[in-house]
């Protein structure tokens, strides 16, 4: 019996760990999202300034402010998605968990599968466009910026969000079979 518990232990161990790294990556890109978020607002009012102090606007203002946002939308996707604070309708999903928990655990498994496949899907497809960006060195039409660095952070992103879609969903799996995580739950 100490050999079972010593197995599971070590797994939830090896679940913490698996976590851990996911919060991480996760609380980086949110890091760099933050970074993004500020260096905008920067940016526009740098702009303003010049545009009525010195009549000379910020020729790449407008570019750069786009490229950061959205970058910025893709870097802190794995953190809503960690902490599960995506804008959702909580209605039908609290009616249900009241009212037939298996039901609930068994729509929340199929979304987070959804999830998971949405993500893979969106991976294949923007690397062969990072590849193409990335052979013909692509840059912004105005300001000349390289493109590859900006659109690298959709298949990094959105791959981060699918490992914990299937962490969410590895979870979810063994609460509806019965063997509950000793771990926090990622």
């Amino acid at each position: 019996m100490a050999d079972n518990s010593d197995s599971a232990g070590s797994n939830s161990a090896g679940r913490n760990v698996v976590g851990r790294g996911l919060e991480v990556l996760a609380l980086a890109l949110a890091g760099l999202s933050a970074f993004g978020l500020a260096a905008i607002v920067g940016l526009i009012i740098a702009s303003v300034a010049m545009r009525k102090l010195l009549n000379a606007p910020l020729y790449f203002s407008e570019e750069i402010v786009g490229l950061l946002m959205s970058s910025c939308l893709f870097l802190a996707l794995p953190m809503v998605t960690l902490r599960n604070s995506h804008v959702r309708v909580s209605v039908i999903a609290g009616y249900l968990e009241k009212r037939n928990q298996t039901l609930h655990a068994i729509l929340s498994c199929l979304a987070a599968m959804v999830g998971v496949a949405c993500c893979a899907w969106l991976t294949i497809e923007a690397v062969p466009w990072l590849q193409f960006a990335i052979d013909l060195n692509l840059k912004t039409e105005t300001s000349r910026v390289l493109l590859y660095p900006w659109m690298a952070a959709l298949p990094v992103s959105v791959a981060l969000t699918g490992f914990i879609f299937v962490s969410n969903l590895t979870e979810r799996l063994k609460r509806l079979f019965g063997r509950q995580p000793g771990g926090t739950g990622y």
